[in-house]
């Protein structure tokens, strides 16, 4: 059976010529190891084969792992539906959050981010297909949302997410990236400063890169099975 490690230098493999058929820096794309639901021994070798940033879907497992892992060098990444009740936790143990999409989420976190962490970085989830089943800011929304969160002491603006709906062919599924890409570039030309686009999976990251991800998440192709 291919183990974590030879699945995670193939993966690195297709980010880069992913990122070379893009014309862009493969240095640019950065792997985001999605580890909900798997062991720790899997995550150990993730991370013997040099993978530092983990993402996790449920605040108390990601926080469970935080803990158990105890590496000062991982970055972790909070990519789930995030419940108000919830946000002091997730603000207190995890780097960043992909999924805020109402500015009361934001004022949350920001007041509860301890003084003596960095501010927490925070991504804009989009619901670039305007689906029901979905969480998301609308993109018709979104300008108000960013700027009101770029003003937020403890947080820090670096982008937008999307989860778009399943599309099969590669020019089918450019397309919510490319709107989501558009988006980013509006907000920096009406002065709200961004750098990242959390958008692509395991299914669709040629795409993403394609039209400018800068962190994929991948999950059941590094890890296996859950």
């Amino acid at each position: 059976m291919i183990g974590v490690t030879e699945n995670l230098r193939k993966i690195r493999d297709l980010l880069h010529l992913a990122a070379i058929e893009a014309n862009r820096d493969p240095a640019d794309v950065r792997l985001l190891a999605v580890s909900k639901k798997q062991s720790l021994d899997k995550i150990r070798e993730a991370y013997a084969a040099g993978q530092r940033e983990f993402g996790e879907n449920f605040v108390q497992e990601g926080v469970d792992k935080i803990c158990a892992m105890d590496m000062d060098d991982i970055t972790w990444h909070f990519i789930g539906h995030l419940q108000s009740n919830k946000t002091r936790v997730v603000a207190e143990n995890f780097d960043w959050v992909h999924t805020i999409d109402k500015l009361k989420t934001a004022r949350r976190l920001s007041n509860q981010r301890p003084d003596e962490l960095p501010p927490l970085n925070v991504c804009l989830q989009v619901n670039v297909d305007d689906e029901e089943s979905k969480s998301g800011v609308t993109p018709g929304a979104l300008p108000e949302l960013a700027a009101a969160c770029a003003e937020l002491p403890n947080i820090r603006l670096r982008g937008l997410m999307c989860l778009p709906a399943i599309r099969e062919k590669l020019d089918a599924q450019r397309v919510p990236f490319a709107v989501l890409r558009e988006l980013a570039e509006k907000l920096r030309a009406d002065g709200v400063d961004t750098d990242t686009l959390s958008m692509g999976m395991t299914a669709d990251f040629r795409a993403a890169i394609l039209e400018g991800a800068t962190i994929v998440r991948i999950g059941t192709a590094l890890f296996g099975e859950r």
